[in-house]
């Protein structure tokens, strides 16, 4: 944080490229992995990077408290055009950033300057509550719809429309979902040997400190990713190869009863 700082006061601004990914809405029916699990990647082959533009941090705060400690970001402030995906844990943030904003900074947070709209005012009915400091809507109507020429929904502004069918209910979830593919491509196509003996060192240091069974059933799943991956934290810690190889060989089930 200080590098940028002191970057920014110099002029040197930082930049980032800003790119999206985009999947077509059929094919998230058919992916062997559930592509709205935050621990899972697109495939840039699959789904090249599309450039938007460049992110660049061009100012520093004036006051910290005002311009950041104040700062309430909101997954559920969209655009036009956006809708919010079955991420779940989109899906989540998406009324609980809401509620912890409210208890944080109070119910006209979004009126505090570092939240509030910049080139146009907001139009809603919402009036008072604490620190409520400006005209407060005035003597305008607070309800809608009414017949003084207040605002009103823009259909525009909606979510896209998106099907639904079928009986609505509890459900186990069925996706296809793979968590084994992504995480051992990574160790092979992406790790370096270096980065591979820097993961593995890292984990039998830290696994090292657990009990035999956990340390076992940890490597097996190591192992499901890549047999590579597995053998080598097997012998990192002292793990016989040959019962690591036939756990990873049951299901999560089975191998939980094995080592209990």
């Amino acid at each position: 944080m200080l590098f940028s700082f002191n970057a920014i006061e110099r002029g040197d601004f930082p930049k980032w490229k800003f790119q999206v990914q985009i999947m077509p809405e059929k094919d998230a029916e058919k992916t062997p992995y559930n592509p709205f699990d935050l621990t899972k990647v697109w495939p840039h082959g699959d789904y090249p990077m599309i450039d938007v533009g460049i992110m660049e941090l061009n100012r520093n705060p004036v006051n910290y408290f005002a311009e950041v400690e104040q700062a309430a970001f909101s997954p559920g402030n969209l655009v036009p055009g956006i809708a919010i995906s079955p991420d779940k844990m989109l899906q989540a943030r998406v009324f609980s950033y809401h509620d912890t904003h409210i208890h944080r900074l109070g119910p006209n947070y979004h009126l505090i300057p570092v939240n509030a709209p910049k080139n146009a005012p907001e139009n809603s009915y919402q009036r008072d509550g604490f620190m409520r400091v400006d005209a407060n809507g005035e003597g305008d109507p607070h309800y809608w719809p009414n017949s003084f020429g207040g605002p009103g929904p823009d259909p525009k502004a909606g979510e896209p429309h998106f099907d639904v069918s079928g009986k609505a209910g509890r459900y186990p979830f069925t996706h296809p979902n793979d968590d084994f593919v992504q995480a051992g491509n990574l160790f092979r196509k992406v790790m370096t040997e270096t980065d591979k003996e820097h993961l593995i060192g890292n984990i039998v240091g830290h696994l090292g400190n657990a009990q035999k069974r956990i340390q076992l059933r940890q490597t097996a799943i190591f192992f499901k990713a890549d047999p590579d991956y597995g053998r080598r934290v097997a012998k990192g810690l002292g793990l016989n190869v040959k019962e690591v190889e036939r756990l990873a060989g049951m299901s999560q089930e089975e191998r939980a009863k094995a080592t209990s």
